[in-house]
């Protein structure tokens, strides 16, 4: 018989995700002193939402068979559940947006997510390397349309779209679901299909933990060198000089914080690593970041998973946790005390978390979202047994 006890380490690493989001929301990006990045920037910019959106694969991967993917009947209903569930966290991420100001303060993924998950359904049965692969099919031409198509593309007008927005504006605010947004779906695509891949194996085995770890840490290595080598040793550095209206100074800025979007004055964009820039090398740096903090926590957990509590906790309800925090963040009280705003959002999601978990289970948003999954799963199974496998009840 498998276990059916949840992975503590996807939970932990979700939370710290979750962690490195507020950071990213509440925390100034810079000091303001120097002009330098701020630690918070250093650390969380670009790889926590990519964790996120590995871990989001993950779970998808480990509610549709594990390493046995569903077939037949029970695939369908996976795709179809998949499917409710993409429509009610864009709608969250919707009705967010029309809370949120015009200037807001952070921008939500939500929306993203749910267009995520409508793009991985044709993936939904496919094993890890065929994932792996498409991973990285979507890790290298993604951002060259969008480096290419963004001239042609209608600029869209809203940093957080609203249910108007996609009414109004159906194609600026599709292209900038797609390819101009803050989380592009097609770029974030290789981080997804990653995840589904990864959740197709025995993440139990410590073996395949310590191999997540070392492809992890290798694949980081080589994104930022490779980057460094094409810029400052291959000339990409002096070409963007060439081709850009930016000085010296700007452009270093540029190459720690990233351009408002890429530019498409020459190929030699492409090859930065700078976070949120999803080129493919930044795609690369972050997936390393990601597979490593995974490997690691999934390492670490079976020692150590009582004082992955806090994390944990709010690893298996990001999405109220995440909901929560984005709707105080839209009443704007934080900008004067951005350090003390940073650390009550993380204790009281934390102390939240346990006090939820212990006596109630699944947090309110995603017993909302599982209820009605189940919901669909049923219309399409009928008579069928809804046991499953071992695999289903694990990391939802």
């Amino acid at each position: 018989m498998r276990s059916t006890r949840r992975l503590v380490g996807i939970d932990a690493a979700r939370g710290l995700a979750l962690v490195g989001l507020m950071a990213i929301h509440l925390l100034p990006a810079w000091n303001e002193e120097t002009g330098e990045a701020s630690w918070s920037w250093r650390i969380f910019s670009g790889d926590s939402a990519a964790l996120f959106a590995l871990l989001a694969g993950v779970g998808l991967a480990l509610t549709s068979g594990g390493r046995n993917p569903h077939t037949g009947r029970r695939m369908t209903a996976d795709r179809l559940g998949l499917g409710v569930r993409a429509l009610l966290i864009a709608v969250v991420g919707l009705w967010i947006g029309t809370l949120m100001p015009e200037d807001p303060p952070a921008y939500g993924i939500l929306l993203y997510y749910g267009v995520f998950f409508l793009l991985a359904i044709p993936f939904l049965h496919l094993g890890p390397k065929a994932l792996f692969i498409s991973a990285a099919v979507f890790g290298i031409v993604s951002p060259m349309l969008m480096q290419n198509l963004l001239s042609q593309l209608p600029a869209w007008s809203s940093y957080n779209p609203t249910f108007a927005d996609v009414l109004s504006e159906p194609g600026a605010t599709a292209s900038q679901l797609l390819l101009t947004g803050t989380y592009p779906a097609l770029p974030y695509m290789a981080y997804l299909l990653v995840g589904l891949g990864l959740g197709r194996l025995n993440l139990r085995k410590t073996a395949v933990q310590i191999r997540v770890v070392v492809v992890g840490v290798g694949l980081t290595i080589f994104a930022h060198t490779t980057s460094y080598i094409l810029l400052y040793a291959l000339g990409g550095y002096q070409r963007l000089l060439d081709t850009s209206w930016m000085s010296r100074y700007e452009l270093d800025q540029v190459l720690i914080f990233g351009p408002d979007s890429l530019p498409a004055s020459t190929g030699w964009w492409l090859a930065i690593a700078t976070p949120h820039t999803n080129t493919p090398l930044a795609i690369a740096a972050s997936l390393g970041v990601s597979l490593t903090v995974l490997g690691v926590f999934l390492l670490i957990a079976p020692k150590i998973g009582k004082w992955l509590l806090p994390l944990s906790a709010m690893g298996a309800m990001t999405f109220t946790l995440y909901t929560v925090h984005l709707v105080a963040l839209s009443v704007e009280a934080h900008y004067g005390l951005p350090y003390v705003w940073f650390v009550v959002h993380v204790v009281v999601a934390a102390v939240f978390a346990v006090v939820w978990q212990r006596a109630l289970g699944q947090g309110p948003l995603e017993k909302l979202v599982s209820t009605s999954v189940k919901r669909t799963r049923r219309l399409v199974l009928g008579d069928l047994s809804e046991r499953g496998s071992d695999s289903e009840k694990s990391n939802k």
